[in-house]
């Protein structure tokens, strides 16, 4: 998804459909959700992740997953401001 403005993009969101053998189903890993920095606050975050989350259910997805670093508190508090909630688990990655 994105978020155009006077014909420039300010914002994106994109996400993966994978099958997970946990849910039964598919599930929906959100990676990117960015706004530029002149264009936060107004909603165009909130909408984008809305709107990547109904493209998903519109899908089948049986849960909605993303990843956020730990110390990026404004990510946090803005994703919880949105219902999403902690897990348990952690990320692991190897290059």
């Amino acid at each position: 998804m994105v978020a155009e403005l006077n014909q420039q993009i300010v914002g994106m969101c994109t996400a993966q459909i994978l099958v997970s053998t946990a849910e039964g189903g598919m599930v929906a890993l959100i990676e990117d959700l960015v706004v530029e920095d002149a264009y936060r606050g107004q909603g165009i975050g909130k909408a984008l992740l809305l709107s990547i989350e109904s493209w998903a259910i519109a899908r089948g997805v049986r849960r909605l997953q993303l990843l956020a670093d730990r110390n990026n508190t404004l990510a946090l508090d803005f994703y919880k401001k949105m219902n999403w909630k902690h897990t348990q688990l952690i990320c692991l990655h190897k290059k």
